[in-house]
């Protein structure tokens, strides 16, 4: 209740100072895009909701089960976004809304709706310099950090639901460069908390160390296309991003680092484990085909949780292996787009986790970019060659 006063009172502020004007911005760039007169801050509001339909079949041989059918409203999102005091002092701030949003509530974080998704102060302090400080996406696998909103299918592949570092508490140090008059060069470090967003409770483990390095051969790409699925901005000259990121998790003491479930042991005692992550990707832009590579890898010092005795499991285990994604789509002038995409996952024996290959064909329909548009795939899912699922989703996403 105390969130939705705040949330209340702030839109009734901001549309009391507005009420009299005509704004100047349009569809796709924010409901509200307000400057103070004296230029000493401005915020720009941005809600947006996706809505998804699914239908899912699984079968075993020859013989299919009886399908399930969802209907959700997959992300529901209220943004704030722009700069205070200074135009090199910049600050975003996201609350999640959906159920999706909301859930992962424990004794970390006092069992209450996780509302924060982005809480973020960015100080450009020099010259391609900026320092990060808050809670948001850690620099990990290119799927992750493109927004959810700017995906080139439904939503992300299995690597990323298995493998990627998401978002997290800490500090961010950025920094860019050019070789010559192209090759542009990016390099990002982080070091946070280690244990997710909106921990109250913790550490209960070590620290995450995070260092992402981006290389651009033929330059940045138009509108920040590299953060961005889908060539929206059909490239004229082609564009590519290749990159690698390394996550050292310290002590983690949660089966997937930055989620999972914590491994506690039955004495009330937490285990601990050192974990390794690794990823490689690329993006490529050209004529309205894109194309994005991605690889991922986790390792663990011990996969099994065991009890204070060392020799106990507790139940818990690691998620460890490595996985693979490659999507590719075409744009055409009508704005329609086809796109496909390949994931593989392949676990650690010792995670008793079956190999998983999936394959995705979809078909979206760009009304106002991303900010407004129709997606629809289907995918064939393989559990070691054996229980097939198949799925088909249509949703739509409406962003202000």
């Amino acid at each position: 209740m105390k969130l939705k006063f705040f949330l209340v009172l702030c839109l009734s502020a901001i549309f009391t100072v507005t009420s009299q004007e005509i704004s100047d911005t349009s569809f796709g760039k924010g409901l509200i895009n307000f400057t103070a007169k004296d230029s000493s801050f401005s915020i720009k509001f941005a809600p947006r909701f996706q809505m998804r339909y699914m239908g899912s079949w699984n079968h075993d041989g020859d013989q299919y089960g009886a399908p399930e059918h969802n209907i959700l409203i997959r992300r529901a999102r209220l943004k704030f976004d722009g700069f205070a005091y200074s135009p090199k002092l910049k600050y975003k701030i996201e609350l999640g809304l959906s159920n999706r949003d909301l859930s992962g509530g424990n004794q970390f974080n006092r069992n209450t709706p996780r509302y924060i998704l982005d809480a973020v102060l960015m100080w450009h302090f020099a010259k391609n310099w900026e320092l990060w400080a808050g809670q948001t996406k850690l620099p990990g696998n290119v799927e992750r950090v493109i927004s959810s909103g700017n995906l080139q299918l439904i939503d992300r592949s299995l690597l990323n639901s298995r493998f990627t570092l998401d978002r997290d508490i800490g500090v961010q140090l950025r920094h860019k460069f050019y070789l010559g008059n192209n090759f542009l060069i990016r390099e990002k470090v982080a070091l946070s908390q280690g244990e997710g967003r909106n921990v109250t409770e913790g550490n209960e483990g070590g620290l995450q160390y995070t260092g992402r390095l981006e290389l651009l051969p033929f330059g940045a790409f138009k509108s920040k296309g590299d953060y961005s699925a889908s060539d929206l901005k059909r490239e004229e000259k082609p564009k590519l991003s290749l990159t690698f990121t390394y996550n050292f998790n310290e002590n983690a003491v949660r089966e997937r680092g930055f989620a999972g479930d914590y491994m506690i042991r039955t004495d009330g005692s937490i285990y601990e484990t050192d974990q390794t992550t690794i990823f490689v990707d690329a993006m490529y832009k050209h004529n309205g085909f894109s194309f994005m590579g991605e690889y991922a890898k986790r390792t663990a010092d011990n996969e099994i949780a065991t009890e204070l005795d060392g020799v106990t499991p507790t139940g818990d285990v690691v998620l460890t292996g490595n996985a693979l994604n490659l999507q590719a789509g075409y744009l055409f002038k009508s704005n329609y787009e086809i796109a496909g995409r390949f994931t593989t996952l392949d676990y650690e024996a010792i995670t008793n986790a079956l190999p998983v290959k999936q394959y995705t064909l979809g078909f979206n329909k760009f009304v106002h970019g991303h900010k407004l548009k129709v997606q629809s795939d289907i995918s064939y899912t393989s559990l070691d060659g054996n229980d097939d699922n198949i799925t088909f989703r249509l949703g739509f996403d409406f962003h202000f």
